[in-house]
């Protein structure tokens, strides 16, 4: 009889021990879920030492943010909400509610959050080595980014947005991609941070009208002029990014040609001359690509084109860096603040006031710090037979001037009406203006 119970016993093991094996990862998957979605307020404070000033790694638009180590020995970045910040509140709700279906290698990865009384917080993976900006802008550690890596880095993110715009539930818009918002791990495999300007896209519109939120230097014109957002205006923002990787140059504070008003002039003047290399920072003489480099040159100034539809989309950018096809076509001149975008797209005054504003918008870019924090990115397609894009005007510095003179004339020699409307442009003006979060 014991021989036969041995004999059912052996029998049925195998499947016993799978359906314990079955309940111990149902188990696991149960204890991670609930761990990614609530950490306790106490842990948190006692992983960041009671929030203290020294382990803070950065302050944005949302507030501060944190490093912190957990019992089990992970490192981790606690993104605290500023009480202070309606703003904040409601970007908080959108950057739940997107970072907790946001998984991907290029993105930072949301690990939980935390609410307590009226204390929000959300908690990322600690990404070890600076935010890009921090690297690549300061000449004692710009040489640290050979060829390779800031290859790799603009492939990577790249992914990452692909991943946003088209394979993530719901197509999501970042709104801020800048160099202090691609993260280094210690591989130097970028992660696009800082979701906290990331919205929703409605799958039924092509672009919506928004409060303009970036950072000055990034912003595409359709978006920063008249608050039209839509994937594009990402595809121009990581197309600034491209063009300073290979530069080594920032756009918004650019004065390496007086004849040009930014980066992005500069590149696409020295591209028509056939001399795009010219464009390269002269640290990765000795380990660039010369027609990779080219290559990328000419990417990043079709993705700043003027007009919205001309720029590639994500998917086709990630497809045509790894192989560039043989009938990539030419790139217009770019659009930035001042050009004459607005001419045709709603009228002048727009057009008459970013000029204006130009200067001062330059000198006060928005940043985000080093928040180890945040979320997005990819998807693929080539394509052929692309029609040659108009080349759209700007204005000439002197133009620019000589419409906010005569703008001036016209508004103090008409009546109160004139006085009126000039005063809602002005304010109109102020309101698309970005609420800086960062450098």
């Amino acid at each position: 009889m014991s021989k036969s119970k041995s004999f059912f016993k052996n029998l049925i093991k195998p499947f016993a021990s799978n359906s314990r094996r079955d309940e111990s990862e149902a188990d696991l998957e149960n204890i991670a879920a609930q761990e990614q979605r609530n950490f306790p307020f106490e842990v948190l404070v006692a992983a960041t030492k009671n929030f203290h000033p020294s382990l803070m790694l950065g302050q944005g638009g949302f507030g501060p943010v944190f490093k912190g180590n957990l019992v089990d020995g992970r490192e981790i970045a606690v993104k605290k909400l500023s009480q202070r910040s309606a703003q904040g509140k409601d970007e908080f709700k959108n950057e739940a509610k997107l970072l907790a279906s946001v998984q991907h290698r290029n993105v930072v990865n949301l690990l939980g959050y935390c609410v307590h009384d009226a204390e929000k917080l959300l908690v990322y993976e600690y990404v070890v080595n600076e935010s890009l900006d921090k690297i690549l802008f300061r000449s004692d550690k710009r040489e640290l980014l050979d060829w390779k890596q800031r290859h790799d880095i603009i492939v990577g993110t790249a992914r990452g947005l692909r991943y946003l715009h088209e394979e993530a539930p719901r197509c999501i818009i970042h709104r801020d991609i800048k160099a202090s918002n691609i993260l280094l791990d210690d591989k130097w495999v970028p992660k696009i941070a800082d979701f906290g300007l990331a919205r929703l896209f409605p799958e039924d519109q092509t672009y919506v009208k928004t409060r303009i939120s970036g950072t000055t230097g990034y912003l595409a014109p359709e978006y920063f002029m008249h608050g039209n957002l839509s994937k594009k205006a990402d595809v121009f923002s990581f197309g600034v990014v491209v063009l300073e990787l290979i530069s080594g140059q920032k756009n918004s504070t650019f004065n390496r040609d007086p004849d040009s008003d930014n980066l992005l002039e500069w590149a696409y003047k020295l591209y028509k001359k056939g001399r795009s290399l010219e464009v390269m920072d002269p640290t990765l003489v000795a380990s660039a690509d010369r027609d990779q480099v080219a290559t990328f040159v000419q990417i990043g100034l079709l993705c700043v084109q003027s007009e919205p539809q001309l720029r590639p989309d994500m998917d086709r950018v990630v497809v045509i860096l790894s192989r560039k096809p043989s009938n990539l076509e030419e790139p217009n001149r770019p659009g930035y603040y001042g050009s004459r975008y607005g001419r045709h797209h709603g009228g002048t005054t727009s057009s008459v006031t970013t000029s204006s504003d130009l200067s001062s918008s330059r000198s006060s870019e928005f940043t985000n710090t080093r928040t180890a924090t945040l979320t997005a990115s990819t998807s693929g397609q080539a394509t052929s037979n692309h029609e040659e894009p108009t080349r759209p005007r700007r204005y000439s510095r002197h133009r620019r001037a000589t419409a906010l003179s005569s703008t001036t004339d016209l508004s103090s020699t008409r009546s109160s009406k004139s006085t009126n409307t000039h005063t809602a442009t002005s304010s109109a003006s102020t309101s698309r203006q970005a609420p800086g979060d960062g450098k």
